[in-house]
């Protein structure tokens, strides 16, 4: 993660997410998780996991996001501006 540091990452937006449910082995006590890949104000993207909300809201396409935390160099996520689907 050494090409982005915390205020890069400050804010962004979903490109694209997915929900991860066979994992590999180190994150098989995660499961399930979502990663996306979060578009920053730069026009970079970049690959990182989504903070699930209390009530288990999921990220969607075109959401804003905002930089929560590294854990083990991934970037974590959580959701500022939800366009849920209806």
């Amino acid at each position: 993660m050494s090409d982005f540091s915390a205020n890069d990452l400050r804010s962004g937006t979903v490109y694209t997410e997915t929900v991860v449910y066979s994992p590999p082995e180190a994150y098989v006590n995660d499961v399930p998780y979502q990663l996306a890949i979060v578009e920053l104000p730069s026009g970079r993207r970049v690959t990182g996991r989504i903070l699930t909300g209390i009530d288990g809201e999921r990220a969607h396409i075109g959401d804003s996001v905002a930089f929560a935390q590294f854990r083990n160099n991934v970037p974590f996520f959580s959701i500022t501006n939800s366009r849920k689907q209806s």
